[in-house]
């Protein structure tokens, strides 16, 4: 087509619904499969994988195997983000999907390390790599196909949509997993076996989520810079070489809201919780409570993400944000002396307000990180952002919190260290306009005013 073809209409009422089922299962799908691997980390992979390392040792390498991933999200959101802004949304959504469900039932079927030998912990650490590339470029695509489909008003909205599939990705996993401790597989037989079970259960899930989100129509707004030729040569390059900052501001307020929830779904406090006080564990509780506890706490943490979005789109996503932080600092101090009681209310309770904070800073997030970057370079901008965020904040946070329990013989070290990065996310958040509403398409004048405060130009 010419330069001087009309662009496409804008989305319709039915087009956003369609949009929104496809991006909240297929997240909710892509999460569930990451969630379980967390979970299982917290609960059997030392034992099962790491066994001649100890019990310590193994918790530690187990946990690593989950901050390993995020290593590679960057990888995959460089890959995802430049084919996203090269050919589109849509395509990538699904190839990140199969990715993903492909690497989790491989996982599901693998020999433990008294089966194999090394190479079990070897191929573990392979499928988790996959995993983390294809969470790297997952996102990105998700959060702009719901956000360019949205007018303006409804962007916070349209946008907490994929974001609530994170919590609704932890409820079915730790629901799963929950079912499987419970009723299925008790005690021995759950480590057996029946952890197997929700890897495997991840195929039918794929194949529900590639087929809703094949129907989906491509973003308008990637559709208008078809259109207009307007799609970026090298949009890598473009990125960091003339937003590098804002990248980097983008990450650290990523990282606070990364680093709290992967206190509950990076598998940490299941394993501190449901450690046997005998092998060094500090609260000494069985699987299943837990395991519905943090179920409950995934449904407090869904509410809160759709209130998020909503919210952002009356006062605005900095100062929803500010809210939520300004929550976050204030729960972090009451998480660990209600788990610490071994009680499964009150550890419900812990967790589940600590998800508030979590919720508000993640349910504007899809949108807040859309309006940041030109669209050119906005696959690759939300993509990369997010993924050093995860990097910077939850890639080790279960392997820190552990090592600083075993260090220092307490859990009030784990809460300074998670309020510590909430500060410096803050004061990323402070740093950034608020672009609420700003127009999306290719080269608007607010898109060219730069989203960093005290500057004059993107």
């Amino acid at each position: 087509m010419s330069a001087h073809t009309a662009a496409p209409p804008p989305a319709t009422t039915a087009d956003m619904k369609k949009v929104a089922v496809a991006t909240i299962i297929g997240t909710t799908i892509e999460w569930y499969d990451f969630f379980i691997y967390a979970n299982a980390a917290g609960l059997v992979f030392a034992s099962l994988f790491f066994e001649p390392a100890g019990h310590e040792i193994g918790v530690l390498l187990s946990f690593a195997t989950v901050g390993l991933s995020f290593l590679f999200r960057p990888l995959g959101a460089f890959i995802a983000g430049h084919l996203g802004d090269r050919i589109g949304r849509k395509t990538m959504l699904v190839w990140t999907l199969i990715l993903m469900g492909a690497a989790t039932m491989l996982i599901g079927v693998l020999p433990t390390y008294g089966q194999a030998g090394i190479i079990a912990p070897v191929l573990l650490l392979s499928l988790r790599i996959l995993q983390g590339l294809s969470a790297g470029g997952e996102w990105g695509g998700a959060v702009l196909m719901a956000v360019e489909h949205a007018p303006k008003g409804k962007r916070g909205r349209m946008g907490a949509f994929p974001q609530m599939g994170v919590p609704l990705g932890l409820l079915l996993a730790s629901g799963v997993l929950a079912l499987m401790t419970g009723v299925f597989s008790p005690g021995d037989a759950f480590v057996e076996w029946g952890w197997r079970v929700p890897f495997l259960l991840s195929f039918v899930l794929i194949v529900i989520g590639i087929i809703v989100r094949r129907t989906v129509e491509e973003s308008p707004v990637f559709a208008e810079m078809a259109v207009k030729a307007e799609r970026s040569r090298m949009p890598i390059i473009e990125l960091f070489r003339k937003h590098w900052l804002l990248v980097i501001l983008a990450a650290l307020t990523f990282a606070g809201n990364n680093a709290a929830g992967y206190m509950t779904t990076g598998g940490y406090l299941q394993g501190y919780a449901t450690t046997p006080i005998a092998d060094g564990g500090h609260v000494g509780m069985e699987r299943t409570p837990v395991l519905i506890a943090v179920a409950g706490s995934a449904v407090v943490w869904l509410l809160f993400t759709w209130i998020g979005g909503r919210l952002s789109d009356r006062i605005g996503r900095r100062n929803t944000y500010i809210a939520g932080w300004i929550v976050f600092l204030i729960t972090v101090w009451f998480l660990f002396p209600l788990v610490n009681t071994g009680n499964s209310w009150l550890f419900f309770v812990g967790i589940a307000i600590f998800t508030v904070g979590n919720g508000l800073t993640y349910g504007p997030q899809a949108a807040y990180f859309t309006e940041l970057f030109p669209a050119a370079i906005r696959y690759s901008g939300v993509s990369i952002a997010y993924a050093l965020g995860a990097i910077l904040g939850g890639a080790f946070a279960p392997l820190i919190s552990a090592w600083l329990v075993q260090s220092t013989g307490t859990s009030w070290s784990v809460a300074f260290y998670i309020a510590g990065v909430m500060v410096i996310a803050f004061i990323a958040t402070l740093i950034l306009r608020d672009r609420t509403n700003i127009p999306l398409g290719a080269e608007t004048p607010e898109q060219q005013e730069s989203p960093i405060r005290g500057t004059s130009h993107a």
